[in-house]
């Protein structure tokens, strides 16, 4: 089944879920175990990462195949950044193989240590997008947005249009890179209606777990993060430390799904770092607002 499909054809709110593989087998049933607890968010999708260049396409594969065959509606990341035709067609058809029908067709980010981005078939996104959609026209394809635009974006138009652009190469819907203010998405949905984009946006949410997290977020993704908040964050964690941090940044979190669900917002997409305590409290915190019994 199609994401945008089983979007389009839920009447509440729902949870989606972005998993990372465990690196090694030793793991994996630590991992299971996690994801077995989140079945009780129902979750209408879960993501599986992709290493920069592929470097963990293996990995990312197997565990879609199981979480598919676990009954869960699964998209794999799929990174196209220095890769060629033929890869891509070939994993493509594993997926198929092992009951994946969706992708999140993604540019990905040039490799550690290197300063530009590899040779490759693919320039960006939406050359990924028109690929997947000629050469497998029934796969799912989800892509992704920048509520603030994309570090290598000049401008917010700039950006509005490289994601509109995806839309229009075959794209079923659009999930957001993580924000901390919700006129971001806002301004992004508002933005690509008036560029005649109709699919529907899911914006993903990441809680705050200490200041270390939070800074490798902000230099990995370039999101932005309010100065109120900050400094909210700051004293709790000088008053209690970690865990006072943690909790109002799980409280912050919860309050930016209660608004961006009145804003109507489809869904939301969970990034769970692989814990399911953060997610379940969550879920817990907006449970009125997700249309859950």
């Amino acid at each position: 089944m199609r994401i945008g499909t089983l979007i389009a054809e839920t009447d509440k709110p729902f949870f989606s879920l972005e998993f990372f593989p465990p690196s090694d087998e030793a793991q994996r049933a630590a991992f299971f175990n996690t994801v077995e607890r989140l079945r009780a968010l129902s979750p209408l999708f879960v993501s599986v990462t992709y290493g920069a260049g592929g470097s963990r396409r293996r990995n990312t594969l197997a565990i879609a195949g199981e979480l598919a065959a676990r009954g869960l509606v699964c998209m794999p990341h799929l990174t196209c950044v220095g890769a060629e035709f033929g890869d891509v067609g070939h994993f493509l058809r594993e997926l198929r193989a092992v009951g994946v029908d969706n992708v999140l067709a993604l540019r990905g980010d040039q490799p550690a240590g290197q300063n530009c981005l590899p040779e490759g078939d693919f320039k960006y996104a939406g050359d990924l997008v028109s690929f997947i959609r000629s050469r497998d026209p029934d796969m799912g394809i989800g892509v992704a947005a920048y509520p603030a635009p994309h570090p290598e974006s000049r401008t917010f138009a700039e950006d509005r249009g490289y994601t509109a652009r995806k839309i229009l190469a075959g794209a079923d819907f659009v999930i957001t890179q993580l924000f901390f203010d919700v006129r971001e998405y806002e301004n992004l949905v508002s933005g690509l209606r008036a560029q005649g984009v109709a699919a529907p946006i899911v914006p993903g949410i990441l809680p705050i777990q200490s200041f270390d997290s939070l800074r490798r977020v902000l230099a990995l993704c370039g999101a932005n993060i309010p100065g109120k908040l900050y400094l909210s964050l700051e004293e709790a964690g000088q008053k209690g430390g970690e865990e006072a941090l943690r909790e109002a940044g799980l409280n912050f979190a919860a309050r930016q799904i209660r608004d961006l669900l009145d804003m109507g917002a489809p869904g939301i997409h969970l990034y769970t770092l692989n814990k399911s305590d953060m997610c379940l409290r969550i879920a817990a915190e907006t449970k009125a607002g997700m249309g859950r019994p």
